[in-house]
């Protein structure tokens, strides 16, 4: 793996350039019990550890400012938007291709998911060998809730306060998603917990970040198995 900050553009040169990765975050409210850029260092988390088993992979430091004005009610939340983050992957898309043969894009943050979207169709469109991997909550659990509490307890336990953990809104997503989008996070849950972070554990951590990271590995292997096709 080549972390591209830490490298000059010799090692660059002399290495195999066969994908860039690019992890995609936000930094926005995650409960009282998460730091603002928790999504962040999720997507950094996955995409080292996937970029470390593949050659001719490099990583690029992250995109750690995304879509999150659903959380804009809470201080600290700082929000480009989706047009400005399309914008962003697609400018970066486009010039990762004079030295990568492709791009992979790893998202911790569903906020982003419709300014992934249109830039992937840009850049495919313009016949850009690029894809994104989602790294999801599971079981419901939408924001700062047991699945990231639980991430973040295995690589990054310093960074959970759990003293001061409790539950938000549980309800399942459907049901409180047109007032999600209308009123905002703030609205559906006082303290920004979507879910609850009770019971969340380093070793469930564990097996959500292995199964994160498996799946994004298969994502590169088809991608790069489509640059040589």
């Amino acid at each position: 793996m080549t972390n591209l900050p830490d490298a000059t553009w010799i090692d660059v040169e002399s290495a195999p350039r066969r994908a860039v990765i690019v992890p995609l975050g936000s930094l926005e409210q995650h409960g009282p019990h998460l730091p603002l850029d928790t999504d962040t260092r999720i997507a950094v988390a996955v995409a080292r550890a996937v970029a470390a088993v593949r050659p001719g992979v490099s990583m690029a430091p992250p995109v750690a400012f995304g879509a999150s004005g659903e959380h804009d009610a809470f201080p600290g939340t700082l929000s480009i938007g989706t047009a400005a983050l399309a914008d962003m992957l697609v400018e970066l898309g486009r010039d990762s291709r004079r030295h990568w043969d492709a791009l992979l894009l790893v998202n911790a943050h569903g906020g982003n998911f419709d300014a992934v979207a249109a830039a992937l169709r840009r850049l495919e469109g313009e016949g850009g060998r690029c894809a994104a991997y989602s790294v999801s909550p599971g079981n419901g659990d939408a924001h700062a809730g047991r699945t990231e509490t639980s991430l973040l307890l295995h690589f990054d336990p310093s960074a959970v306060r759990s003293e001061l953990a409790e539950a938000g809104d549980s309800r399942p997503l459907g049901e409180i998603l047109e007032r999600l989008r209308n009123e905002g996070v703030r609205a559906v849950s006082p303290n920004g917990v979507l879910g609850d972070p009770s019971g969340a554990t380093a070793d469930e951590g564990r097996r959500l970040f292995d199964a994160s990271v498996a799946g994004c590995t298969a994502m590169l292997d088809m991608l790069l198995e489509t640059v040589h096709a």
